[in-house]
């Protein structure tokens, strides 16, 4: 049961609510119902290099972790002693390894890291190949987990391998191969641990039950990983303990603290945006971005690179759709085309970054003038799943300027994510009526209305998206503590807004639309002979 009213709010229990994304290390205090009292971050550095590579520093996310706590606690002081736990939601598919007293032996391969693709591919060919790989290996996957690797590298099961022959000393030392979350739970509590969902994407797990996710000795057996390297798998909403003493000295929390496994980012967010319920749909747009739905089924579809997988929700999969990059466009817009840095910051930590975006791309109508964006900075992973695939402008002429290219860049990755949503209609069998949207770029009134009318849906922008992803772990946490069930959860989320799309727009979306996939039609092979 939980306390609404403003008197009552502080007696009620508070997670300790951690959001580790790719951009940024975000600390929230929340309250069992799901109001953020208040939130600290720090930007993450990202280690990016010309083969591919994509890393970042174990040691800067733990010290980025204590500094944000601490600033966050030490002005909370009153909401101390509700703390009741400490939960984590991380980006997915990185991978570090760990020697025995849990310290970091390398930097950590980033989901977008590629390097590991070739050796993926090695390992894993046959008599007869599917996307790169032999027939039999794709079939024991698929009738196991539910899915496969991406043929990227962008999974752990080709990061392991990629350490195991590019740095062998390293893989003999390693102890544990953990994942962000389980490295974040590591450093909390000290024990090696994975969650349902986290351990997903080594692809070494059997997942046809879903409240019973297990290793599968045949998929250990020709993953060319040791068993041993493996961590313990727990459910998402599991008690792991108390956090360590010494942490809750140095953070000024009790020791009676607990530390509930939490999730990666797709099941938190999930979780955080209210879509909890069967096929209630919901987008994230990050760094990346996505689009789940929780359904009674495991069920894989391969031509569209999705399938439902292991969550957070007792005898529940999630539908997850990856698509590469979202707002890493915008922050690549920045960076690298517009150069000036008052105006676009970093992703989500800083309210008035879409603020800005609205005011430039309010200024431009609909189609933004003739310039068509393809947002595939970094490959792509669904509805097609192509690593060499590149982003685009297509269109432009002396009568465009950079506004119209800042309002292509929204449109383009709206087009994108209409592209996803045909499949994860078929997936699931139905319409999306609606969507409930969270993340950074869920702050843009004018990119929310954007979505609704290029995807033809309604649009539901939950409050403080920014912080859907801590949300979902503190309510992850607080069922772990007992004090809510998952079906409570849809009453307990909040809007700020609903998007309907606009039907003079209609005609001109579709036609884009259209144009859209007749790119990637037309410059996949170009793209392909450029990037192999």
């Amino acid at each position: 049961m939980t306390l609404n009213s403003a008197e009552n709010r502080t007696k009620e229990a508070v997670v300790l609510s951690v959001d580790l994304g790719t951009s940024s290390m975000k600390v929230a205090l929340i309250t069992i119902s799901g109001i953020v009292l208040d939130w600290d971050a720090e930007p993450i550095r990202l280690i990016l290099s010309a083969d591919g590579g994509a890393e970042q520093s174990p040691e800067e996310w733990w010290q980025s972790f204590l500094l944000t706590a601490k600033r966050l606690i030490g002005r909370n002081q009153g909401s101390v002693k509700n703390i009741k736990a400490v939960c984590c939601s991380t980006q997915g598919e990185g991978t570090i390894p760990v020697d025995r007293d849990g310290n970091a032996l390398m930097n950590c391969v980033l989901w977008m890291d590629m390097r590991g693709a070739p050796f993926l591919k090695e390992h894993f060919k046959g008599l007869f190949n599917v996307t790169g790989v032999g027939l039999i290996n794709t079939l024991r996957w698929i009738r196991l987990t539910g899915g496969m690797p991406s043929m990227t590298g962008k999974d752990p099961a080709a990061h392991m391998l990629l350490i195991k022959h590019v740095y062998p000393d390293v893989y003999a030392k390693t102890h544990k191969f953990l994942n962000v979350l389980d490295y974040m739970n590591m450093r909390l509590t000290g024990r090696f641990t994975a969650t349902f969902d986290s351990i997903l994407t080594s692809w070494v797990t059997d997942n046809r039950d879903p409240d019973h996710i297990c290793y599968s000795a045949e998929l250990v057996k020709h993953s060319g990983i040791e068993m041993a390297k493996f961590p313990e798998i727990v459910p998402c909403t599991e008690v792991l303990g108390e956090i360590r003493s010494e942490l809750a000295a140095q953070l000024g929390l009790e020791k009676s603290v607990k530390v509930v496994a939490g999730a990666i980012d797709t099941t938190a967010a999930a979780i955080g945006a209210g879509a909890v319920e069967d096929f209630a749909t919901h987008l994230y747009i990050g760094t990346s971005s996505w689009m789940t739905a929780h359904v009674p089924y495991k069920k894989t579809d391969a031509a569209s690179s999705m399938a439902s997988l292991p969550c957070a929700v007792p005898g529940r999969y999630l539908l997850t759709a990856l698509q590469a990059t979202a707002g890493g466009n915008l922050t690549f817009l920045r960076d690298n085309i517009l150069y000036h840095k008052d105006e676009l910051l970093q992703e989500a930590d800083v309210p008035d970054i879409f603020k800005v975006l609205d005011q430039i791309a309010a200024r431009i109508p609909a189609g933004s003038n003739g310039v068509i964006y393809t947002p595939w900075i970094w490959g792509e992973r669904a509805p097609v799943e192509d690593r060499t695939l590149r982003a685009g402008l297509y269109n432009l002429s002396l009568n465009n300027d950079r506004e119209d290219i800042i309002r292509a860049f929204l449109e383009g990755i709206a087009l994108n994510t209409r592209w996803l949503l045909q499949p994860v209609e078929k997936f699931i069998g139905r319409k999306v009526p609606s969507i409930n949207i969270v993340g950074g770029g869920a702050q843009s009134d004018v990119w929310c209305q954007i979505f609704a009318d290029v995807m033809n849906v309604q649009i539901r922008q939950v409050a403080d998206p920014v912080q859907g992803n801590a949300r979902g772990a503190a309510w992850i946490g607080a069922v772990g503590l007992g004090e809510i069930d998952f079906q409570n959860i849809p009453k307990l989320v909040r809007f700020k807004e609903t998007y309907q799309p606009d039907p003079s727009t209609r005609a001109l979306y579709d036609e884009r639309f259209t144009i859209f996939k007749k790119i990637y039609q037309q410059m996949k092979s170009i793209y392909r002979s450029m990037n192999h």
